[in-house]
C-alpha cells in the first residue's frame, strides 16, 4: 500500500498499521461520488487518507440536511457503528474533494479493538469527536435564528478546509441549510455589509 498511514493516522502503532496493510484495501472516488446511500448495508470501516466526504442526512423531498465533513485522519463513525451491528445506514455520503479511502473489513473491527490499543483509542475517539459535532448542529437547529445557522456554517466549512475562501454557491448553501437560495443570498448580503464576508461569484471570502 503506497499512502503513508503512519503520516496520516500518526497515533496507530506500527503494528496496527501492518495489519492495515496487509488486510484493508485502498479505493479513489471523484468528486460527486456517492460512497454511502441511505437503507445501504455497511461491509466496510472507512479510513479518510485523502480527499474531503460529505455527510449528510437526505429527506424525502430530496433536500439535504449537512451534519459534518470527514477529512484526512479521520473515519466515519457512523459507519463503524451501523457495520459493527449490521445496520442499514441513516445516512449519506458524498465526495466533495477527490478521496482516497482505505476500506477495512468488518469481521476486523472487534478484532483490533481487543488486539490493538491504538485502534481502540481512535474507534472511541471518532465517536466522542462526531458526536460533538452532531451535538453541535442540533443546537443550530433548536436555538440559533437562521443568520446565526449562516454564520455557524460558514464558520465550519472555513475551520474543514483550513481556508478563508469558500467556493459554495448560494443555493448549495440554501440545500444545506433547508431553506431557500433568496433567503440565503439577503442574509450573505447583510453580512457583506457589515464587513464579515465579501461575495465573488460562487465563492464567499470570510473576513473576520
Amino acid at each position: 500500500m503506497q499512502t503513508p498511514l503512519k503520516n496520516i493516522f500518526p497515533n496507530f502503532s506500527n503494528e496496527l498499521i501492518s495489519a492495515i496493510e496487509t488486510n484493508a484495501t485502498m479505493q479513489d472516488s471523484e468528486a460527486g461520488t456517492i460512497l454511502m446511500r441511505t437503507g445501504q448495508y455497511i461491509k466496510n470501516t472507512v479510513l479518510i487518507t485523502k480527499g474531503k466526504i460529505k455527510i449528510y442526512r437526505e429527506g424525502e423531498d430530496g433536500g439535504e440536511f449537512f451534519m459534518y465533513y470527514l477529512q484526512p485522519g479521520q473515519a466515519c463513525a457512523i459507519s463503524m457503528i451501523c457495520a459493527t451491528k449490521s445496520e442499514k445506514s441513516q445516512i449519506m455520503a458524498k465526495v466533495v474533494e477527490d478521496v482516497s479511502v482505505v476500506m477495512i473489513p468488518l469481521n476486523l473491527m472487534d478484532k483490533w479493538m481487543m488486539e490493538h490499543r491504538t485502534w481502540y483509542e481512535f474507534v472511541i475517539e471518532t465517536y466522542r469527536s462526531r458526536f460533538e459535532e452532531v451535538l453541535e448542529v442540533v443546537d443550530s437547529i433548536a436555538f440559533r435564528s437562521m443568520d446565526e445557522r449562516l454564520e455557524f456554517y460558514l464558520k465550519r466549512h472555513k475551520d474543514a478546509c483550513g481556508c478563508t475562501e469558500l467556493k459554495v454557491s448560494h443555493q448549495e448553501i440554501a440545500t444545506e441549510l433547508n431553506t431557500s437560495r433568496e433567503v440565503i443570498s439577503r442574509l450573505l448580503k447583510k453580512m457583506e455589509q457589515r464587513g464579515l464576508v465579501k461575495l465573488n461569484r460562487n465563492q464567499i471570502e470570510l473576513l473576520k
